[in-house]
Order: C-alpha cells, then structure tokens, then sequence
C-alpha cells in the first residue's frame, strides 16, 4: 500500500506554503534581542541572537555597529571582552573583540560568533586591559536586557 499525499489545486502553491512554513519554525526557534543603548558609547548599537545547533548548544552571535575604538574611549583600554551571565547566574568570559583598525571597518562594525553548553541569560561587553581577565570591569560599553 502506497501512501499518496494530493494538495487541491497548483503543486507550486502548497509546496511553496510548506517552505514557508519550515523557514518560519527555523526562525521561531531563534532569539534576538537588542543592546541597550550606551552610556558610554551612546552611537553603538547592536545585537545578540542566540539559536541551538545540532548537538544542543547554543549558538551566539553578536552584531555591533558604530562602536568605537577602544583605545579612543574616555579611558583608553586594550580590548572589548564579551561577557555572558548564564542561566545558573555565572558570569563567563566567552572572547573579544579586537578594535585593531584590521577589525572595524570604516562604519565601524563588528560581529562576534561563539557557542556555549550553557543557555546566556545576558550578554554584555566591558572594555578591559587585558583580555584574560575571569571577572568583568566596572566600565560595561554594552549590555542586553535578560532573556
């Protein structure tokens, strides 16, 4: 016995439906939320989205427009360091963003891609001396909302 599936009407139709709706379920399982804007850097603006890959991590990636260098802020630093508090209440230093003149382009953008075990309850990004250090700064240059 054979099943047959027959949509009514144009094929290209109902499968372009279920297209749709297989993209739109990709992206419900996404969450973007937006930095706050700045104190310190009030042109910057930006973005965290965080997804689950295959092997249930989840996948963070951050966009950041107009940021500026970090060695032209108020006090001059070495590095921006990404910060995550998880959902345990850790807070982890998950990388950096170089603010070499290699890093930013002319609008001065960046983009920052990571993955974690643990779900991110908030991210921010401090301006640091050095980029090693395990607790953040008190100068935080951005920071979400938690979600």
């Amino acid at each position: 016995m054979q099943l047959q599936i027959k949509f009514p009407g144009n094929n290209r139709i109902a499968i372009g439906l279920i297209a749709f709706v297989v993209i739109i379920s990709f992206n419900a399982c996404a969450e973007k939320v937006n930095f706050q804007t700045s104190t310190v850097v009030p042109a910057a603006r930006g973005f965290v989205k965080v997804t689950r890959d295959n092997n249930k991590n989840y996948v963070i990636h951050l966009q950041l427009a107009n940021l500026a260098e970090v060695d032209r802020l108020q006090t001059a630093k070495g590095t921006y360091v990404v910060w995550m508090i998880t959902d345990k209440e850790e807070t982890k230093n998950i990388g950096l963003l170089n603010s070499s003149t290699g890093m930013f382009s002319n609008k001065l953008t960046a983009s920052f891609d990571t993955s974690s075990s643990t779900r991110p309850k908030q991210i921010f990004i401090t301006a640091e001396d050095d980029g090693a250090i395990q607790y953040p700064g008190n100068e935080i240059i951005l920071s979400t909302d938690r979600f």
